[in-house]
């Protein structure tokens, strides 16, 4: 059976070699979109997303843009929508931008941002500069990133959501930070959407954020699936475990987004990458089969193993 960097390394020479393209691979190993809905709405997005942190904070040159317009190109013919950014992570917001003004027609797109700033006023021009980076007249989702002036910005929000300039709203953080304020802010506002870090290694969410967000009826975006990219370090020269099989999962990273996604109350996640290889891999994890409680179980003992022999 082959490892994760051995299927990767194969898949990406025969693209190169214009032999197997991404979306005959697709078409031919999956089935339907795996898609979930956002519970204040019931509208469906596909449960995976794209991150742009780090990877996308690129300069403006077309050296720089042509291989993330590729990655994009990719997300879209993999029929993926949900792209997430933030003030937070450089020029990331603008090069999206840049990249969705030249593809026509434009696809659709689930454009997700956040705010990051203290006051009012700052609050509302640093989303409108938001909107003009990423070329979008209306965000989907803007969120309270890791919860900086909160209550000012949530107010501001939803009085935006009431006027019609903002589909959602909510609230972000990362690695485990801030959870009693971030699990007050749940139980206590509106909110559409939290985002925050899980993977298999790092479950903490499933202790109270994840049954609060089931309970209340938001919806969860997942950030740091692979934790940084250290999950794969665990996996190096490992073979898929028969499971990986039976969940249509051909690589370790499918592996990894498929156990976020089988979780009842994961919405979406949003892998980064800057490089096209990784995306063709991450988007195949939006099609097939998803674990059940049984497989997820078995799943975490194959990790315990990985764990256990590094």
């Amino acid at each position: 059976m082959l490892s994760r960097r051995q299927l990767l390394q194969l898949s990406a020479s025969a693209a190169a070699a214009g032999s197997l393209g991404f979306s005959t691979r697709l078409a031919a190993s999956t089935s339907e979109l795996i898609t979930k809905a956002i519970p204040s709405s019931g509208e469906d997005v596909p449960v995976i997303g794209m991150g742009t942190s780090r990877t996308f904070d690129v300069d403006a040159s077309d050296e720089a843009i042509g291989p993330l317009k590729e990655v994009l190109d990719t997300f879209f013919k993999a029929r993926g929508s949900v792209i997430d950014s933030s003030p937070m992570y450089g020029k990331a917001e603008s090069r999206v931008g840049d990249i969705l003004r030249k593809l026509e027609p434009r696809p659709p797109v689930f454009a997700a941002t956040k705010v990051w700033t203290e006051g009012r006023e700052a609050g509302i021009a640093q989303m409108e500069e938001s909107a003009r980076r990423m070329a979008v007249e209306r965000f989907d989702l803007i969120a309270v990133h890791n919860l900086v002036d909160w209550k000012t910005q949530l107010d501001t929000l939803k009085r935006w959501k009431e006027e019609g300039k903002v589909r959602y709203i909510g609230i972000t953080t990362s690695h485990g930070r801030d959870h009693e304020e971030f699990l007050h802010v749940m139980r206590n506002e509106p909110l559409d959407f939290v985002q925050f870090s899980y993977n298999i290694d790092d479950r903490v969410a499933e202790k109270a954020i994840l049954p609060t967000a089931a309970e209340r009826g938001i919806a969860t975006m997942i950030n740091r699936p692979y934790q940084r990219g250290s999950l794969f370090g665990m996996t190096r020269g490992k073979d898929l475990p028969d499971v990986a099989r039976d969940i249509d999962c051909s690589s370790w990273g499918q592996f990894f987004l498929k156990f976020i996604i089988g979780h009842p109350a994961a919405t979406c996640v949003i892998p980064a990458t800057s490089k096209l290889h990784h995306m063709e891999d991450n988007m195949q994890a939006n099609f097939g089969r998803l674990p059940d409680a049984a497989q997820r179980e078995e799943m975490l003992r194959v990790f315990s193993s990985l764990q256990a022999s590094v």
